[in-house]
């Protein structure tokens, strides 16, 4: 329903940012990532989750479109509400959660304040079971598998990783094949979501 708010940021708290748009102030509920990169008094725009409830109405507000995208993956696993996904995108980057799901990292996941060691393992499970439902409906061509192959590396690790921010091989491997496959796996995921546009 609302895709972003655009305006002046006038308040924040330890987990919100209030965004002035028309003489209207949004409150975004938000992870310590968003409010690290976002100032009082600036124009400000943020990409937004409506979350509908019997008893409430929340607005949730990302700097990037690859938060709010990571997010609303995380909440898609069943047991992991709104504010679990706050906690964990407060710990840790979009690119850190793709690393820690394609190498079943639990352990990073649970730096996340609130989040256990189930509640880590059932997100690594489900959204790997994902990736790899998501993997053979988009089965590399060729031409991606070479582009992989060439550029070698770390490559084939980010494309794994960017799978589950939710890119399939073919959209991301011309990308990938561009960059210096040796960079560390976390440089290669963010250096692709900026040439996709997606920071």
């Amino acid at each position: 329903m609302l895709y972003s708010v655009r305006g002046k940021l006038i308040h924040t708290t330890a987990s919100s940012a209030v965004v002035e748009c028309g003489g209207v102030g949004f409150n975004c509920q938000t992870t310590l990532n968003t409010l690290k990169s976002i100032r009082i008094g600036s124009e400000v725009t943020l990409y937004t989750y409506l979350n509908v409830r019997e008893d409430a109405m929340e607005l949730f507000g990302f700097a990037s479109k690859t938060e709010l995208d990571t997010f609303k993956t995380l909440i898609s696993v069943s047991g992991v509400g709104p504010k679990a996904g706050l906690s964990v995108l407060s710990e840790l980057s979009p690119e850190q959660v793709a690393m820690a799901i394609a190498t079943d990292d639990i352990k990073t996941i649970t730096r996340a304040q609130g989040i256990g060691k189930k509640i880590a393992q059932r997100i690594v499970l489900e959204l790997k079971d994902k990736l790899a439902k998501a993997a053979a409906g988009d089965s590399p061509s060729a031409a991606v598998q070479g582009a992989a192959s060439v550029a070698g590396g770390n490559v084939p690790k980010a494309i794994e990783a960017l799978g589950v921010l939710g890119y399939t091989p073919s959209e991301v491997a011309p990308v990938l094949a561009a960059m210096d496959g040796s960079l560390p796996v976390e440089q290669l995921i963010a250096g692709t979501l900026k040439q996709m546009g997606r920071q």
